[in-house]
C-alpha cells in the first residue's frame, strides 16, 4: 500500500495545506514547492491547450503564505496560434502573495539542420533504475562531479560540492495525481535549495522561480542537479537542470536573498524533516 502525500486538500474552491506544505523556515509558513504547485495546477487546469507545450513558468514568491487556506485566481492574457499567455495570483485573505505566469507554445516540427547539444545524462539512483518511484518514497540525494553515488541521507551530502536529487514530487491536492507538468515544476523549485546548500545549511531563501521546459518529464520520478551559483553581498543567483532517464529535459533559474540569521543545517536535522521543502 503506496502512501499518496499531497501539499493540500480541496474544500470547495479553497487549498488548505497539509503538514507536508509546512516550510523547513517555519511550521507557520507554507513552503516554496507547494506554493508553486497549487499555482502551477490552476493554470493548467483553467488554461491548459491541447497541442501546446507548457514552456515556461515564472513564479514570483514576495510574500510570506501563511499554513492557512488559500486560493488560486487566474486569467489569460493572450490567446495567440503559436502562443498561450495565462496569469495566476495566490490569494489569501484577500491579499495576494505569490503570482505566476504561464506560458504555451505550439508544438511543432524541429526545423532543419544540426545544433549543438550537450547530451548530457545523470544516471538515475541504482535502487530505482529499473523501476519509478513509488508515491512516498524519500527522496534520493547526490553530491559531488559524478552522479555515482547517492543514498537517502540528506545530511551526508551537505557541503560545497555540486548537489543533485532524484525524486517524485508530491501530489497537489489529495486523491488526484499530479501530472507531468505539475511534478516538474514542483521539483524545479528545488534549484534554490541545490543551488544554495553549502557547507553549514542553506542560507538563502529564494524570491522568485523560473522552470522552462522543452519537453514534459518521461516518468513520474525525475532529478534535479545544480548547474551554478552566483553570489554577492547577500544576493545569489542560482540554476539547475532537469533530468530523467532520456536526458536533460528543463531547466531551473532562482533569485535568492541571504537569510542567514535563521540558516537551516540539514545535518542536524532528523530524518522525517530531511524531504525537499524550503
Amino acid at each position: 500500500m503506496t502512501d499518496r502525500r499531497s501539499f493540500f486538500t480541496l474544500d470547495g474552491g479553497e487549498y488548505v495545506p497539509t503538514r507536508y506544505a509546512r516550510s523547513a523556515w517555519s511550521d507557520e509558513m507554507v513552503n516554496g514547492p507547494a506554493v508553486v504547485a497549487a499555482a502551477a495546477r490552476a493554470l493548467e487546469l483553467e488554461h491548459g491547450r491541447d497541442g501546446f507545450q507548457p514552456a515556461r513558468l515564472t513564479v514570483d514568491l514576495f510574500s510570506p503564505v501563511r499554513v492557512d487556506p488559500l486560493t488560486v485566481r487566474t486569467e489569460a492574457v493572450r490567446s495567440g496560434n503559436r502562443i498561450q499567455v495565462a496569469d495566476a495570483h495566490v490569494v489569501q485573505g484577500g491579499t495576494t502573495v505569490a503570482r505566476a505566469t504561464l506560458v504555451q507554445l505550439r508544438r511543432g516540427d524541429e526545423p532543419a539542420g544540426r545544433i549543438w547539444r550537450s547530451d548530457r545524462t545523470v544516471e538515475p539512483p541504482e535502487q530505482v533504475a529499473s523501476a519509478e518511484m513509488e508515491p512516498g518514497t524519500r527522496p534520493f540525494w547526490g553530491s559531488g562531479d559524478t552522479a555515482g553515488y547517492w543514498s537517502q541521507d540528506m545530511g551526508a551530502h551537505q557541503g560545497d560540492r555540486r548537489k543533485r536529487s532524484w525524486n517524485r514530487s508530491l501530489d497537489v491536492v489529495a486523491d488526484e495525481g499530479a501530472t507531468p507538468f505539475q511534478r516538474a515544476v514542483t521539483l524545479g523549485e528545488a534549484t534554490s535549495l541545490m543551488t544554495n546548500w553549502g557547507t553549514e545549511g542553506i542560507g538563502f531563501i529564494n524570491a522568485d522561480l523560473t522552470v522552462a521546459l522543452a519537453r514534459l518529464p518521461r516518468s513520474a520520478d525525475f532529478g534535479i542537479e545544480a548547474d551554478e551559483h552566483l553570489g554577492a553581498d547577500g544576493v545569489a543567483v542560482g540554476t539547475a537542470s532537469l533530468f530523467d532517464r532520456d536526458g536533460v529535459f528543463g531547466t531551473g533559474t532562482v533569485v535568492a536573498v541571504s537569510n542567514a540569521a535563521r540558516q537551516i543545517d540539514f545535518s542536524r536535522r532528523g530524518p522525517a524533516d530531511k524531504g525537499i521543502r524550503t
